[in-house]
């Protein structure tokens, strides 16, 4: 069951793009937001020094975004070696703990947990090298870290960043409304409405051609779906995926422009535009 949090947050210098701090009532964690220009400023803060985890986030010269997942012991001594790397990114998000109690394994243990979460949930293109080793704890302790995990993926959510939001089967049986697509070149799809676009569910097939008037974008779209393996050589969804609009997901599978709220149609044959004017 889900219950109402109540989250703090403060704004420095009233900059919202800037540096935020936010904090959940009775816990023990604390998160920063830092734009890349302020780095240095967040050595004002005692948490600069504390151990932690972090996110690089920033966009592809495709303009999709990125996240870099890493840990530190010195936080702050660790985000300057990466202004120093000369990696691009736009924004930090660090996580740590009010007292700093998190140590060497459990920064460790977050950081291949957020690693999973960001290849499972396949919104952002992480910029890891390699897989973060997940670190060997006690039972207490990952019992502890699974529920500082679970505040920490709410706060990001809160600050904007939902590379670590995974489309739950609790939230796909709460979806009411599918909507449907099969057109010309093979093209069978399945998809929702969902609070942050519109989800295409596993199994749904794209046209296994394009139109020679669809956008390039669209062309450039596809194929990073399918380098990035969310949709098959049989031009197959091999997980659901969230696009951040009906007309992307309609163009994607219909391989041509399309508006979305006229194409996915109901079972009835209702188009998302007629649903979504009697309120989904």
């Amino acid at each position: 069951m889900a219950y109402d949090k109540t989250i703090q947050m403060f704004i420095f210098e009233g900059n919202p793009n800037g540096r935020i701090m936010c904090e959940l009532s009775n816990w023990n964690g604390i998160v920063y937001k830092i734009s890349r220009n302020e780095i240095n400023k967040f050595s004002e803060r005692k948490e600069s020094g504390y151990t932690g985890i972090y996110f690089l986030f920033g966009k592809n010269d495709d303009n999709s975004e990125t996240v870099y997942i890493g840990e530190a012991e010195r936080l702050l001594d660790r985000l300057k070696q990466h202004i120093q790397d000369n990696e691009y990114w736009n924004n930090c998000v660090v996580v740590t703990s009010k007292d700093n109690a998190l140590n060497k394994a459990h920064v460790k243990y977050l950081e291949n947990a957020f690693f999973s979460f960001a290849k499972e949930s396949n919104r952002f293109d992480i910029t890891n090298r390699n897989t973060p080793t997940r670190s060997s704890i006690s039972e207490y302790d990952e019992a502890t870290l699974k529920e500082f995990i679970d505040n920490a993926k709410l706060l990001v959510n809160a600050l904007g960043y939902k590379a670590f939001d995974l489309l739950s089967d609790e939230n796909l049986s709460e979806t009411k409304i599918k909507f449907y697509i099969k057109a010309a070149r093979g093209a069978d799809a399945i998809g929702s409405a969902v609070a942050d676009g519109f989800v295409v569910f596993k199994g749904s097939k794209i046209a296994s051609s394009v139109t020679n008037s669809i956008s390039g974008s669209i062309v450039k779209f596809r194929e990073k779906l399918m380098e990035k393996k969310v949709i098959n050589s049989d031009f197959e969804f091999v997980n659901d995926y969230i696009f951040t609009s009906p007309s992307l997901a309609a163009a994607v599978v219909m391989g041509r422009n399309a508006n979305g709220r006229t194409e996915w149609k109901t079972e009835d044959k209702k188009t998302f535009a007629q649903i979504e004017g009697e309120g989904l």
